[in-house]
């Protein structure tokens, strides 16, 4: 005998979770299933444990590099321990908290692997329990992304990914880092902020290649200057262990003399794939687009009526913020309102790197092939009271909108706090402020924020 509801949500990540509250709220009957981490990978061994993690390294490397311009005096020493401590207390202290919304909320929390029989019967299984099938009018597909490994690094036992990193208890003490995304250039801090020796390889040009240049030219600055050696324009061939560690092989993309990194660990962040397999799509008839990610429309539904996919899988910009404002739509769709689409360009996006980066629309370059006559702002938190008071004088804000009606076609920020500055510019840009408009607006002095005022008021000088 099946069990019926009227939405499923299968996974229980950013997307999962707050697309089954919102579904919830709106009246329907309401299941979720998930085989392993409520909360997905973002609060499990993902962003939430690596802010938690990079907290404690922001005072580690207070205390090791800069003890004396603190006052601090001695030999400090900082252990790991505890950071790794609180960072899984965090995680057990969050997901409670799923568990407490799904049970408020008077969802259905069903443990296990759930996988397609049809486009709305669903299979359950999970080890020692019996199997069950669920039925459904709607389903919401939610089930991430999995880490991607370069081809040639498959066989080293010293290769591993965030995942792995972020569940040791103790840290390597050398690693080399391949891509400088995100995930990348946050391990890089954390780790060298303990002492770790630490090699960024990256494929591309300049770090963070998805950001504005200026903002990858002043990254590297900053992680040369703490000690690691960043190798843009190169590509890992290989990984072997050796004795101690492992034996990475590098070259430069354009050819020429290659050179072999020594190091405890290879750490892989060049970046996710959406998780496709083991879920029987195939048997519900769900379609993939030409990148393998599922296919949807602007309110999320896919080709079969009543499925729908949410998060990473459908790979959108892959954040966690995307997979919830993506579930809100889902199950607003579902429950027969028309939700306004997602202008994913204009989602922020954050690397909580030191110092950290911000940002949300189009480059400069972006915005001027996209055929836009641009006007530039830009401001120094080196002239900024509050960034130089507290030792934050690194970075900037850089706005770009366009000339003709200075409304903001995105904006760039780099320093200390950068992810809690951007929303001011990203609501903004939603309701189509110009530039004016926001340096008119009295900002708290001192504050870094003076400088979106500051950068916004340049923009035409």
């Amino acid at each position: 005998m099946s069990e019926h509801f009227d939405v499923v949500v299968l996974g229980a990540g950013p997307g999962g979770y707050v697309a089954a509250v919102r579904a919830a709220e709106l009246g329907q009957r309401v299941a979720v299933i998930e085989g392993r981490w409520w909360g997905g990978v973002c609060l499990n061994v993902g962003c939430i444990p690596t802010k938690a993690l990079l907290h404690h390294a922001a005072v580690a490397d207070t205390v090791l590099h800069h003890a004396e311009e603190y006052g601090i005096g001695g030999a400090p020493q900082v252990a790991y321990g505890p950071a790794y401590r609180h960072s899984r207390d965090t995680v057990e202290r969050l997901t409670n908290g799923v568990h407490f919304l799904m049970r408020s909320h008077g969802i259905t929390e069903i443990d296990g692997w759930g996988s397609f029989i049809d486009g709305h019967k669903l299979l359950v299984t999970s080890p020692g329990a019996a199997d069950r099938t669920i039925t459904c009018d709607s389903c919401i597909i939610a089930v991430g992304a999995t880490a991607k490994k370069l081809p040639g690094t498959v066989g080293s036992n010293a290769s591993t990914t965030y995942q792995e990193l972020i569940m040791a208890e103790r840290l390597p003490q050398s690693v080399v880092i391949a891509g400088s995304g995100a995930l990348g250039l946050e391990f890089a801090s954390l780790l060298r902020s303990y002492g770790v020796q630490v090699s960024i390889v990256e494929y591309l040009e300049r770090l963070a290649p998805a950001e504005e240049r200026e903002v990858s030219d002043e990254l590297t600055k900053a992680f040369r200057k703490r000690g690691v050696e960043v190798l843009t324009g190169t590509k890992v061939v290989s990984a072997t262990d050796v004795f101690g560690g492992v034996e990475v092989k590098v070259e430069p993309v354009g050819g020429g003399e290659g050179r072999a990194l020594q190091a405890a660990l290879l750490l892989q962040a060049i970046g996710v794939e959406p998780r496709v397999t083991g879920y029987g799509l195939e048997r519900a008839g769900v379609e993939l687009d030409e990148h393998g990610a599922i296919a949807i429309d602007e309110q999320m539904r896919t080709n079969v009526p009543g499925v729908y996919a949410i998060g990473d899988v459908t790979g959108k910009l892959m954040l966690a913020h995307t997979a919830s404002a993506q579930g809100r739509v889902a199950a607003e769709a579902i429950a027969g309102l028309n939700p306004a689409p997602l202008d994913y360009r204009m989602i922020p996006r954050a690397m909580y790197c030191q110092p950290q980066t911000a940002s949300f629309g189009y480059t400069e370059i972006q915005a001027v092939s996209a055929g836009y006559d641009v006007a530039v702002g830009k401001f120094s938190f080196s002239a900024n009271g509050k960034a130089v008071g507290s030792g934050e004088s690194v970075g900037f804000v850089k706005v770009i909108a366009d000339a003709a009606t200075h409304e903001l076609l995105g904006a760039h920020i780099l320093g200390a706090d950068a992810a809690e500055l951007i929303p001011e510019l990203v609501l903004a840009q939603r309701y189509q402020l110009r530039v004016e408009e926001i340096a008119a607006t009295i900002h708290a002095h001192p504050t870094l924020s003076e400088a979106i005022f500051d950068a916004c008021a340049a923009v035409g000088r």
